[in-house]
């Protein structure tokens, strides 16, 4: 009952904390780790060693390292080679030698250091890409430059966990003769998980996809992971390592996305129970002992990391703002430093003092991290000595402007320009919203009618005339802002026409529901300007064409959805969750819709659409519900992936 009872208080502690931290917008790992806290024998002492997780957590590092190994890619490292190899590889290396030599001038032994300063070399993939990605970031230069650091980061992961179990084998050899036979056996285990990568295991998932069973799947995909795991441990090396060099075999591979998809809710489970256990080795005594020791240290790392990232990006010929914000944003430590400090703890390497300190700091650090990164751009300008752009004069039109029946367009990049272009050419006037300084500085001398700053501002809104404009244009493409937006614009105009442009039509229902009168999916818009113009060139009347395009757009384009998918069509989680796919259904003589009426099955019920029935090679759209199907008939169904199986699998054998 105590094993029961401990397992409750930790998922309980971990589901509360969480919930509280991603309201607070603090990273998922930083409330694992303060759950573990809380739980363990330095905390309330609700989970003693009467469990054994570790080696379940064990597993969450094995899928940690497979999902990267499924990202890592050859020819992406090939192309950031130089920020790669010029920043990236210097970063660790000259970060990973400055805080050994502290350490071991504050007295730590030649191993401890090492790990010490690998710990603090890294940092954190999981919350930098997460925080880029919801900021916009990710395209800047700045961005990029520390996606490149990141990348380097994560593979000498993989090292840094080969030569720590070094250190704790008693041998008489030496470590370059232990690195040199760790290097045979990673060269031999490379060679056999290469060999089964390209001519084993994708035989293997072909046979599994055909089955078309997702728990053959799943469990095919753990199997894979822990054979390659348990293989490079049989030779003395990490488990994580094998895991690794499976995910980067597999990651080439048409599966990439569903072995990724399959793999994430075993890896996120496991993965917090490893954070909850090395949170439960933080000994909060040493933590309330040593504020000022945490605080310090943590300070001094995070200094040090900006000024090498800075330094080295400057050198490698990268813009002076662009470095500083690349360092400001890599000074935390990683989630990868607490795997290193956990690896050290199992081997005895690492003090559980100086193993409370580094879990203090890390834990500060990356609890700061967001902070930093919204605030990593104004800090570079700073920093970098560049004089900023000043934008006060941009948030209103020069005077005398007199805007009346206008055209409001929110974001004035490609598309936004290209609208404004055609609306000069027809004479009608128009005003642009931009939260690019540079961008409305050079439009507005080029004499643009723009003004700066988010198009969610009710104040400029009001700059532009919003009470006297004939249409709003959101022309960014990003559905969250565009929603925001067009919500913003409806509270102080119910009556202006909005139109927005997305990229697909995802979020189409949505933005209608939050007022806008037109919304304008490139892809799909696309497909009928093709369509259009093969009609064209085959013949059939303007006219025509016209109202097929116009009631296309009336139906939301239900015709642009459901499509035969092959091989190359993209099935990622995002994917799946969009897109749905068309999938005719072969009825035969023993099929169990035979002599029922397409009414009678309420396929609408399983969220399932019949978009037409073929007959002795005559195909009807929408059908009549009323028409009793018969053997040789074709019912081409649409819907996402799993409805239409599960249709089939009705209609042929009734369950």
């Amino acid at each position: 009952m105590a094993g029961h009872f401990e397992l409750l208080a930790i998922l309980s502690s971990a589901v509360l904390i969480v919930w509280l931290f991603r309201r607070l917008h603090l990273p998922a790992i930083l409330a694992y780790l303060v759950a573990g806290m809380l739980v363990g024998e330095h905390g309330f002492a609700l989970a003693q060693d009467q469990v054994d997780y570790d080696h379940f957590a064990e597993l969450g590092i094995v899928f940690l390292l497979f999902t990267l190994g499924l990202e890592f890619s050859l020819p992406k490292l090939m192309a950031m080679r130089h920020l790669v190899l010029a920043v990236g590889s210097l970063q660790v290396g000259i970060s990973l030698v400055f805080f050994m030599g502290v350490a071991l001038f504050f007295g730590q032994t030649f191993a401890s250091a090492l790990i010490i300063g690998g710990i603090l070399a890294l940092s954190s993939t999981a919350i930098v890409i997460r925080q880029l990605s919801e900021t916009g970031a990710m395209k800047r230069k700045s961005g990029q430059l520390s996606v490149a650091i990141l990348l380097f980061q994560d593979v000498a992961v993989v090292p840094l966990l080969i030569i720590i179990p070094m250190f704790a084998q008693e041998s008489d050899t030496s470590m370059a003769v232990e690195l040199l036979i760790a290097l045979v056996k990673g060269v031999f285990v490379v060679a056999i998980l290469m060999f089964a990568g390209k001519w084993f295991l994708p035989r293997l998932f072909n046979l599994v996809a055909q089955v078309r069973t997702d728990e053959l799947f799943v469990l095919t995909t753990l199997l894979v992971t822990l054979v390659a795991s348990s293989l490079t441990q049989w030779f003395g090396l990490s488990m994580a390592l094998g895991a690794f060099l499976a995910g980067m075999m597999l990651g080439e591979s048409q599966y990439k996305h569903q072995l990724e998809a399959d793999i994430r809710p075993y890896r996120d489970i496991l993965l917090g129970l490893f954070f909850v256990t090395v949170g439960m080795k933080l000994d909060i005594g040493i933590v309330y002992s040593s504020p000022f020791v945490i605080v310090g240290l943590m300070v001094s790392f995070m200094l040090v990391k900006i000024l090498v990232i800075a330094f080295l990006a400057m050198r490698a010929g990268e813009a002076s703002k662009d470095a500083w914000a690349s360092g400001i944003m890599l000074a935390q430590m990683g989630e990868f430093g607490f795997v290193l400090i956990a690896l050290a703890n199992q081997v005895e390497l690492l003090p559980v003092e100086t193993a409370s300190i580094l879990l203090g700091a890390g834990v500060l650090s990356m609890a700061i991290t967001p902070y930093m990164i919204d605030n990593a751009r104004k800090w570079s300008i700073s920093l970098s000595k560049e004089t900023p752009i000043k934008t006060e004069h941009l948030a209103e039109l020069p005077e005398n402007t007199d805007l009346k029946d206008h055209v409001i367009i929110c974001g004035f990049g490609r598309v936004g320009q290209t609208v404004s272009r055609f609306l000069k050419q027809e004479s009608i006037k128009f005003v642009a919203i931009d939260i690019d300084p540079l961008r409305t500085t050079k439009a507005r001398e080029a004499g643009e009618n723009i003004l700066f700053g988010s198009s969610r501002q009710a104040e400029l809104l009001k700059a532009a005339h919003l009470s006297q404009a004939k249409l709003v244009v959101i022309a960014f493409g990003d559905d969250k802002q565009s929603l925001d937006v067009v919500q913003k614009v409806r509270s102080l105009s119910p009556d202006v026409p909005i139109l927005v442009r997305t990229r697909n039509d995802d979020q189409l229902d949505a933005l209608q529901e939050a007022g806008a009168n037109q919304v304008v999916p490139e892809s799909l818009e696309g497909s009928l300007m093709l369509v259009s113009q093969v009609l064209s060139l085959t013949g059939v009347p303007f006219s025509r064409i016209m109202r097929r395009v116009q009631k296309e757009r009336k139906d939301h384009y239900s015709h642009l959805h459901g499509f035969f998918q092959g091989e190359q069509t993209d099935m990622s989680p995002e994917a799946m969750d969009r897109i749905e796919f068309a999938n005719g259904i072969i009825l035969t003589e023993n099929s169990f819709a035979i002599g029922h009426s397409i009414a009678s099955l309420n396929l609408t019920a399983k969220r399932v659409t019949v978009v037409a029935l073929r007959r002795d090679d005559v195909e009807t759209e929408q059908p009549d519900e009323t028409t009793i199907l018969q053997a040789q008939d074709t019912l081409i169904v649409r819907g996402k992936p799993r409805r239409v199986e599960r249709v089939e699998r009705f209609v042929q054998d009734g369950d």
